[in-house]
Parts: C-alpha cells; structure tokens; sequence
C-alpha cells in the first residue's frame, strides 16, 4: 500500500481556506499553519481587549477542513451586522471564549475541531503575541498588520523595504515537526506582507523549510495590493518571498493564466490594482501556468469592516493542480 501523502499548507485565512477547501476531498494528510500575526477587524478587537490570540485565521481554516454539518460551517462563520458585537464573527468569539476558558489556543483549537468534524489539523505558527512592522523607502516605520492593510484611496504610500515582527516571535513546536515530516509544502495563495511574509519571520520557520525533504509549492496571488505589492510582476512577488524564505528553496510555482472578469477587475482600479503580470522565467523551479481563478466574485458580509478580496483563486482548480504535482 503506497505511503498517503503528507501536504503542509502556509498561509493565512482567506487563502488557506481557498486550498483547504479543495484538497481536503483528496486521500491526502493535511495539516495547516497559520499566520498569528494579524491584528485587524474582529481578531484584533479580540485580541486587545481578552488578551487571546488572534482567532480569525484559524477559524477559517477550521471551517474549511470541518466535515459537520452545513449549519454548523454557517454558524462559525456567521458575521454580527448590530450591537456592540457588530463586525464580530462566532466563530472567533467562541475560539476565544475556549482559549480563555482552557488557557491554550491549542486546546481551544483541538475542542472546535471535535465539534466540527475537521479533516486534518491547525496548527498556529507560533504562540508569541506579536507585531507586524515595516520598514519604508522614506524612512517612515509602520507598526501593526492593520496599519500596513488599510490604505485609502489615491493615499500615496513609499515602498515597503523591509518587514520584519516586534517582539520576535518563537516557531510552534508543532508547526515545527508538521514541516519537517512532509512531503509537500504549500505556501500561499494569500497576500504577500500580510498573509505570507508573517510566517516566514517567525524564528525557525524558513530553516525548517530549508531542512524538510519536502517539495516546495508556491501559488502566486492573483492582483497587486495597493500600498504594499503595487505595480509589482510576478518576479518582484517570487524575489520579496526569496529575501525571507531563502533562494533555490522553491520547486514549482502556481500561476493564473486567466483574466479576471472586467466588472472585478474594475473595483480593484480604484486602488490602482491589477492583475499580476507573469513574467516568470524557469531558472531553479518549474511553472505551472493553469486557470486557477474562482468564476464567481465574492461577496462580503455588511458589517465586515475589512476590505477583501473579490477575485479569489478557485479551491477545486487548486486543489486539481497541487495534486497534479503530487500524484
């Protein structure tokens, strides 16, 4: 009997719910990473005011890999739109409530995983209560994902020279041990500082990364970001990664080669996004062009008080070209 594969995906949220969606309906062993350096929206009020982990990320995750009921997916992801919980999902309110209840993020993470049936696992990054920064090309310093991820619009921002966490935060053992026993790593989609780059400055992850026999997969983003990837192409996206990951680390790249839809790509043209420009040359890693994009825009709910993306890669395509790598 061959050996069932054992796929590590990196990431954050939105996009790690994106592949753990897809690739949880394949014969495959899945554990997640998750990005803990997020202070924004309904995690970030949690945060400042019980003291928790940012919840968000890891709820996500969760109710992708869950097996329960629809009910119950709906109901962890269900968004309040008044009162003073407005903008709250119950999902992060109620991985709090066991964090604060159970004294671990883990334990809270492995009771909700009971109850929703996950297939899989989640697994912080790291449990160190951190802080995003980024240095500017104009010498300007910007403390705290949130900051970083809010920009308005037509507000001109200096280019990102350097992203780095205060105070440094410690790899999770667990996260640890899932990347050095598997087979495959996938690393995004997701945005680049905010999504991405987080796992990568926590101390010991990329040296993990480097040490695992694993293959390494990365799937490129589908826009630009205003304020943080503007105008950068595909090579820009793959060279900031390599600053943090280290070179010749990466086995394959995931690129869309579908345009969005004209009525998407017009939302993003207010901010001055665009689609990535692939200008990818094979040199050490190999790329895999396919249409990965979701043909339906996404919709957001009304007290959400982040700005999400509308064009999203699509789980079942993903998940199709990663296990085309794998199988």
């Amino acid at each position: 009997m061959s050996k069932i594969p054992n796929v590590v995906t990196i990431g954050g949220g939105t996009g790690s719910y994106a592949s753990l969606m897809g690739l949880k309906k394949y014969p495959i062993k899945l554990t997640a990473i998750v990005n803990m350096i997020d202070d924004g929206g309904s995690s970030g009020r949690l945060r400042d005011e019980l003291g928790v982990l940012p919840p968000g990320d890891v709820r996500q995750c969760l109710v992708a890999l869950a097996e329960s009921s629809m009910l119950l997916r709906v109901l962890f992801s269900y968004r309040f739109e008044e009162g003073g919980l407005r903008g709250h999902s119950f999902g992060n309110i109620f991985l709090s409530t066991l964090e604060k209840q159970t004294g671990s993020m883990k334990k809270a993470i492995a009771e909700i995983g009971k109850i929703l049936r996950i297939k899989g696992q989640v697994v912080p990054v790291t449990f160190t209560k951190s802080n995003l920064c980024v240095d500017l090309t104009d010498g300007k310093t910007i403390i705290g994902e949130t900051h970083i991820d809010v920009l308005e619009k037509k507000e001109k921002r200096a280019k990102i020279v350097k992203a780095y966490l205060s105070p440094v935060a410690k790899i999770n053992q667990d996260a640890k041990t899932a990347i050095l026993y598997a087979d495959y790593i996938l690393i995004g989609p997701g945005d680049l500082y905010t999504s991405i780059i987080p796992n990568l400055l926590i101390n010991g992850l990329p040296v993990a990364i480097k040490k695992s026999k694993a293959k390494k997969i990365y799937v490129l983003n589908l826009m630009t970001k205003y304020g943080q990837t503007t105008d950068y192409k595909a090579s820009e996206h793959v060279k900031v990664l390599e600053r943090y990951l280290g070179k010749n680390v990466l086995d394959f790249i995931l690129v869309n080669s579908k345009n969005p839809k004209k009525k998407a790509l017009s939302w993003y043209e207010e901010y001055g996004e665009h689609p990535v420009e692939d200008n990818l040359k094979s040199t050490n890693y190999k790329i895999i062009r396919k249409d990965l994009i979701k043909d339906v825009m996404v919709t957001k709910d009304k007290s959400d008080e982040l700005r999400r993306s509308i064009i999203r890669h699509d789980s079942k395509k993903l998940a199709s070209e990663v296990m085309n790598l794998i199988s």
